[in-house]
């Protein structure tokens, strides 16, 4: 950070943020296409977010979810760099929590962090897979209130919690008001 003095007219504003809140891309990123971090970036940008974070989850993490084996941490993290330095997006930020914890972080952990660190309102872009188990847990409830989800497709099952609380959440490509019709 360079400490350079800039000198401003007496009463000078700066200008209005427009953008506001954090979108978090919580996956594996075992399965995700370039493509699809594409999308993920294009709404970002489109919705007027401030950051995208990227949160890869560590093997034990997946192991303990899903019980499905992944690629090591670091191979998928640099590809996730990789993908980043490629399409130069200042916005985007990938979290690094799981990789120095190098164990299983509850997803109430993951999201206390990301709460601490980043601005708010918090939207969780998610597989309908990931929303079904996310809504299996006992503090959904508790976090469904505090953030939106946003589903990269249209589930072909759903969790009753997740039909319970359908005014949270929202298909990526799909527009808002063919969600409630």
């Amino acid at each position: 950070m360079s400490r350079t003095t800039h000198q401003v007219e007496y009463g000078y504003e700066p200008p209005a943020d427009h953008r506001k809140g954090t979108l978090i891309f919580y996956d594996a990123f075992e399965h995700i296409l370039p493509h699809e971090l594409d999308e993920a970036a294009a709404y970002a940008d489109t919705r007027a977010f401030s950051k995208l974070v990227l949160y890869p989850l560590h093997e034990e993490t997946v192991r303990r979810m899903v019980k499905t084996p992944v690629r090591p941490y670091y191979k998928r993290v640099d590809e996730l760099h990789a993908w980043k330095d490629e399409r130069d997006l200042p916005y985007v930020t990938i979290e690094a929590l799981e990789g120095k914890r190098k164990k299983y972080t509850p997803i109430d952990a993951a999201l206390r962090h990301m709460a601490e660190i980043y601005k708010a309102p918090f939207v969780l872009y998610i597989t309908p897979e990931t929303a079904n188990l996310f809504a299996s847990y006992t503090s959904f409830e508790e976090w469904i209130v505090k953030l939106r989800l946003v589903l990269i497709e249209r589930p072909s099952d759903l969790h009753p919690k997740l039909e319970k609380y359908r005014h949270r959440w929202s298909v990526s490509g799909e527009k808002e008001e063919t969600r409630n019709g």
